[in-house]
């Protein structure tokens, strides 16, 4: 386990899961988010995404994290495991509504200056505004996304599917105690 892509849903926890697991591992953590949103939510185009990207899983170790479709065949073409957050809809729901609140109201800095916007309390009926509504209508998608992947995968990743809070523990337990 070297080369590690962690998917899930937004608010399961898998940017929670990769900086543990890369430090447990002593490895780089690759938070796709960083890559992706630039100053004031500006977004990357595509190729300078895949290019990004490209050059920081060239490394022979890494943790990424992160559900993008416009990289995650370079990510899973490199990675030897590929760990699904696969929580159920209740407890994503209370974990990205928790967060959310917290880093608006905190004012949190998440990378390159960028903060929860207030915009996500505002726009709960708009997925491309709100994390949490996207979270809410993405799950199912994710769910089947990644089952349906995994069915079909071929690069000989081993992958792992935790479908509750303490299986992401026990993993993390079982990890420390071998470093």
């Amino acid at each position: 386990m070297q080369r590690i892509s962690v998917v899930g849903n937004s608010g399961s926890g898998k940017s929670t899961f990769a900086k543990q697991l890369s430090a447990l591992l002593n490895i780089p953590h690759i938070e796709l988010d960083s890559v992706f949103h630039q100053p004031n939510w500006t977004q990357l185009e595509n190729e300078e995404f895949r290019a990004r990207v490209t050059t920081a899983t060239n490394d022979e170790c890494w943790v990424t994290c992160g559900n993008y479709r416009h990289v995650i065949d370079i990510v899973w073409s490199r990675a030897d495991t590929i760990v699904v957050i696969d929580f159920p809809r209740r407890i994503v729901m209370w974990r990205i509504t928790k967060r959310t609140i917290l880093r608006s109201l905190k004012r949190e800095e998440l990378w390159n200056g960028n903060r929860e916007p207030f915009l996500n309390f505002i726009a709960l009926h708009n997925p491309e505004k709100s994390v949490i509504a996207w979270a809410w209508t993405r799950h199912r998608h994710y769910h089947n996304t990644y089952r349906a992947a995994a069915e079909v995968s071929d690069n000989g990743a081993t992958w792992l599917f935790f479908t509750k809070p303490r299986e992401v523990r026990q993993f993390l337990d079982n990890c420390s105690g071998r470093a």
